[in-house]
């Protein structure tokens, strides 16, 4: 959980407002990876399946957001993350 924080405020520059988009890209991301370790133990798990792909939806358009609205924010949180850019932006 330290870990979770620590990535959270750096990410929002000590900013704990979680409307905040960076945090909000944060928080899906960490909830993708969750979801994707449940799936690798159940993969007939079709409801988690749909949930992930509802997420990731969201992710992609908050990153799209992101992306037109302030680029080195985005370029930083695709960096601190690790996950690759939107193909065609």
């Amino acid at each position: 959980m330290t870990k979770q924080r620590s990535t959270d405020t750096q990410l929002s520059g000590g900013n704990r407002n979680t409307g905040f988009t960076a945090s909000q890209i944060y928080h899906s991301t960490h909830q993708v990876s969750k979801l994707t370790s449940h799936l690798e133990l159940h993969p007939k798990d079709y409801s988690s399946q749909i949930g992930l792909w509802k997420l990731l939806s969201r992710r992609k358009r908050l990153l799209t957001y992101l992306s037109d609205e302030n680029t080195g924010l985005h370029a930083g949180v695709l960096k601190k993350l690790g996950i690759r850019g939107l193909r065609g932006r």
